[in-house]
């Protein structure tokens, strides 16, 4: 059933790479229709397509999709982030209805402004150190590609899906000790734009936070998350998994939370 709501936020999609959940992101896609959609970095992996070229018909379908609903006159805009930095060199221009900025300043529903950016330029290795950026890509591209073997097998063992690089983030302490730093540096970001809330996305970590005055929301991603977060027009917000394999017998996991009064 299609839902109508008042903004639709994605990041980290990563079109172009064999990770990507294109075929999910489709099917949520077409269960949503926003007023307007924030496309929020990383959307297309410039990266991986410049050494290797891979785009299937689902890949274009999203794309084909979003342009569609741009012309049906949904305001798209578009923050670029690290992995799709080339439309940095377009920030101002609109290209099918879709809007290239920077940063943008969100009006919520009930009037509070919320800073969204990508994130990435907190993140000290992908600003000072890119090429051992670009090899942590590869090694988190290597882990999501281990994902399908293990998950096939438990399958096969009437098992739940299970991700390994989910699993190898969370208990690699230097990476869970960076997540808490660049929450806490966004939100300090924020504070200082002088907005009541931020949202990005750069880390693969969806979720919503109160953080001191700031509330924090990340979207995660379209690799292993499979996760957007929607604004209703009732002013709620909520975090939503999409999983499409469970569509059938499970609702995805949702995730609503409503500002205080």
């Amino acid at each position: 059933m299609l839902k109508t709501v008042k903004t639709l936020f994605l990041s980290d999609v990563h079109l172009g790479t064999r990770g990507c959940k294109a075929t999910a992101l489709l099917d949520f896609l077409k269960s949503h229709e926003a007023e307007t959609i924030y496309l929020i970095g990383d959307i297309v992996d410039g990266w991986r397509l410049k050494s290797t070229w891979y785009w299937p018909q689902a890949h274009n379908d999203v794309v084909q999709k979003v342009l569609r609903q741009a012309r049906k006159g949904t305001r798209v805009v578009y923050v670029p982030g690290n992995h799709d930095e080339f439309l940095r060199d377009y920030v101002g221009s609109n290209f099918g209805g879709i809007e290239v900025v920077e940063e943008a300043v969100h009006e919520m529903v009930d009037g509070r402004r919320m800073l969204i950016l990508h994130g990435d330029k907190f993140d000290t290795v992908v600003r000072n150190i890119k090429w051992l950026a670009v090899l942590g890509g590869w090694a988190y591209d290597f882990a999501i590609y281990l994902n399908r073997p293990i998950s096939f097998v438990r399958r096969r063992f009437g098992l739940s899906d299970w991700s390994f690089s989910a699993y190898a983030k969370k208990k690699v302490k230097k990476a869970v000790s960076f997540i808490s730093c660049f929450e806490e540096t966004v939100v300090t970001d924020a504070a200082r734009h002088g907005v009541d809330a931020v949202m990005c996305g750069h880390i693969h970590q969806p979720v919503i936070r109160q953080m001191g005055p700031i509330q924090y929301f990340n979207t995660g991603d379209w690799v292993e998350s499979c996760s957007g977060i929607l604004e209703h027009l009732d002013g709620s917000f909520e975090l939503v998994h999409w999983k499409l394999e469970e569509q059938k017998t499970k609702a995805p996991e949702r995730l609503t939370y409503r500002p205080a009064a």
